[in-house]
Parts: structure tokens; sequence; C-alpha cells
């Protein structure tokens, strides 16, 4: 699979009012699992926003394949490149069932009838709500809405898919097939890219991570290199992961990112 190549150039946004969100943003997308953390008003969303088309930069741009997103894409044709979950399944859900939600997006972008339901049913299969299908949505938790909003997009089958705030609301049975999902996304060829709070997650799925603070970037690396700065941690007002606070408070020297890692340290094995 070709990656679709996604830029932003020297990017800053406004909103009115003259309120400067982003500025000088330089980014491009990779193969590798990417985080984008911050505390609110980063201007983590907007970052995300400005990706997808939905928002124009007030200065520099974006641009897929090498294309000026906004010469050449309408939201639409963007949609069949790139996938975005929102952070409030109640702005992207509409549908009275569960299959036809999921079905829309697919349709929305060409896929047949038959297409769609075969991809919606497989999407569902891999949130675990497959025995769903015929549900309304709002008879449904909000956990389980996010995860619907999750297939819709899974459904789409696109190359690039963004997720905001994925395990918001997800206890740790939902976070564990977050995680896969992730994974397999990641196996398919698609690139991840994901805005979180919540560090532990961050810290354990994601390969790259980019520290967004006051509208600019103030550090774009592998994960491992960025919890291991914590005065950039602190700079930004972020929490360090939970694993990284129990491995200092028994004295262990290494950035741990997971608990996995640090029983195998504890049981003396090399990582």
């Amino acid at each position: 699979m070709i990656m679709s190549d996604i830029r932003m150039n020297d990017v800053s946004f406004y909103y009115p009012g003259n309120n400067k969100v982003l500025h000088g943003i330089n980014f491009k997308l990779t193969r590798e699992t990417t985080a984008i953390v911050g505390q609110n008003g980063a201007g983590k969303t907007t970052f995300v926003k400005l990706l997808k088309g939905l928002l124009t930069p007030t200065e520099g741009t974006v641009s897929l394949n090498n294309v000026n997103i906004h010469d050449k894409y309408t939201i639409a044709k963007l949609a069949r490149h790139i996938g975005y979950v929102f952070q409030n399944p109640n702005d992207q859900i509409f549908k009275n069932s569960v299959l036809r939600e999921v079905m829309f997006g697919p349709l929305n972008i060409g896929q047949k009838e038959m297409e769609a339901k075969k991809n919606a049913v497989l999407a569902l299969k891999k949130v675990g709500l497959e025995q769903f299908q015929h549900y309304n949505p709002y008879d449904m938790s909000l956990s389980e809405r996010k995860m619907i909003a999750i297939a819709s997009i899974l459904a789409m089958d696109t190359d690039i898919v963004i997720f905001d705030e994925p395990t918001m609301g997800q206890d740790a049975k939902g976070k564990k097939r977050l995680k896969k999902i992730i994974h397999d996304l990641k196996q398919d060829g698609k690139c991840v890219i994901c805005i979180l709070h919540d560090m532990d997650f961050a810290a354990e799925v994601f390969e790259r991570t980019v520290v967004l603070y006051k509208g600019t970037v103030l550090m774009d690396d592998s994960t491992r290199e960025v919890f291991s700065h914590f005065d950039i941690i602190k700079e930004a007002h972020l929490e360090k992961p939970h694993v990284m606070k129990m491995a200092e408070q028994l004295g262990i020297e290494k950035v741990v990112l997971s608990i996995d890692e640090l029983m195998e340290i504890l049981q003396g094995r090399t990582i």
C-alpha cells in the first residue's frame, strides 16, 4: 500500500478576534503510530481538524501527496484518504440503527451497498458490537457509541485514521480492544494519529509522540525519548504515566512505558 503523504508547512491558525491557536507548525506524517498530547487549549483538536481539512490554515499550507488540500480536495474527497473519529460520538452519529450508521461513511465514499454492509459488519466485529447491528445507537452507552463511531471509520478503510480521545469512557477491556485495533491498523499499513489526554495509553501504545504546548510543537520524537525528557513533560503540564511513577518509586532509572516492561525489569530480564 502506498501511504498518503500529508504534511503541514509553517501552519498557523487564528480564530476570530486574532486568537492564535497554532503557530509555526511543521509536521510530516510517518508510518509510526503517533500520539498528539498536550493540556487543554494546547491546540490538539485544531491540529487534527487542519489535517482533515475541516479548518483552513490562516498561514501556511496542509498538503496531501504534495498538493494543497484546499486547492484540490473537497471534504468528501479527503474522506477517501483520511478517517476522523470525533471526540464526542454524539457529534458523529445520526442514524437510527447501528448498522446503517456504520454503513453511512462507506456508502458516502462510493462503496456499493453489499460492500459497505460487509465492511460495516466486519468493523462492528472489531469493536465487539456485531450483535447490536439493529439497535438504536442512542439506546446504548457512551462508551459503546464511541466504539460505533470508531467502527464507522474503520469500515471506510482509509489509509489514514485519526482518533480524538478514543479512550474516553472506556474501561480496561475497551482500552485493550482499542490497543488491538490500533495495532491491526498499523499491521495493515495504515497510519494512525491519536489525540490523547491518557498518558498511560500514549506511552504503552504509540511509537511517536508530538507534544503541543500553547500552539507550538514542544517536542516530536519517539515516545520513549519524549517521556525521558521530564523537563518537557513538566513544561507541557502533562502527567507522567503511572507505570513510570511506579518505576521511580521502585528505584528504577530506566524509562518504563508499560507494565510488561516493568515486570521484565523486576524479573531481571533485559528489555
